[in-house]
């Protein structure tokens, strides 16, 4: 366990560059998955975010709307605030889902398919129309290069983690990689611009509560796609490949994208210029 997360500085430009969150930029790596993204994103970009936060926090909510007996919502809420979501508006999402509202009835679908020059990508969406979403996805690929492919044709290069995020502020690389430890987790990242902590989705439950009983409530906590292995793509391959996760991720219906793709730094000072 341990070693430092390799976070480009340049992520934050090619991210305003693009429009994308920086974690599906290279998986293979720290993500801090939306979290820089979510707090300079411009008032659209924003208004997409808090979006999907709520319907997350609708559907969580089905399943109990006490956030300590419902771990999927301690997780919902805990990112609505990292997004500076207002308390009403959780409120608002919350109490529909927890009446279980007719009119927000939303089905969870994963989509796996490839990019440019086989890059793998796992995209999950929560809808109320299947059909919508699934000629959405698939227009989103075919316009970048890519293709939509059938449930499982990807997943068997990616390994579904738990992944934890403190900000570098809070607690030392020391003390999270200690607590860490304790809790069971299986790594660390820690660079200046946070700490990752990955797990077995089995512990994940055990790892979160026991950091945030140290150390308060995770800027992000959530179940996460990780590639076993990842894919350097050339500057024009690399754009091609990130307007297609931008097409995506602009969809109201998805709600997370993974891939497999690393962006080398020569690559990124391309795209950066």
């Amino acid at each position: 366990m341990g070693g430092q997360g390799r976070i480009h500085t340049r992520y934050s430009v090619i991210c305003a560059t693009f429009g994308v969150y920086d974690g599906a930029i290279m998986a293979g790596h720290s993500k801090f998955k939306n979290i820089q993204f979510r707090k300079g994103a411009q008032d659209a970009k924003r208004a997409k975010v808090f979006t999907k936060l709520i319907r997350e926090l609708t559907v969580a909510a089905k399943s109990g709307e006490d956030p300590d007996a419902n771990p999927r919502l301690r997780s919902a809420i805990a990112a609505s605030k990292s997004a500076n979501m207002g308390k009403d508006t959780m409120e608002r999402a919350i109490a529909r889902g927890a009446g279980n509202d007719d009119a927000e009835q939303y089905e969870e679908i994963r989509y796996e398919g490839y990019g440019p020059n086989g890059v793998a990508v796992i995209v999950e969406a929560l809808t109320d129309n299947r059909n919508r979403t699934a000629s959405d996805v698939r227009a989103a690929f075919t316009k970048h290069g890519g293709n939509l492919g059938e449930t499982g044709s990807v997943n068997f290069m990616f390994d579904q983690v738990g992944q934890v995020i403190y900000p570098v502020d809070v607690v030392s690389a020391d003390d999270v990689f200690e607590a860490a430890l304790e809790t069971g987790a299986q790594d660390v990242h820690s660079s200046r611009n946070g700490h990752e902590i990955i797990c077995e989705i089995t512990d994940f439950n055990d790892v979160r509560d026991g950091l945030e009983e140290k150390f308060g409530t995770a800027e992000s906590a959530e179940l996460t796609w990780k590639p076993q292995n990842t894919i350097e793509l050339d500057a024009d391959a690399a754009g091609t490949m990130l307007k297609l996760i931008v097409a995506l991720e602009d969809n109201d219906d998805v709600q997370r994208v993974s891939s497999n793709l690393e962006i080398d730094d020569t690559v990124l000072e391309q795209l950066a210029g």
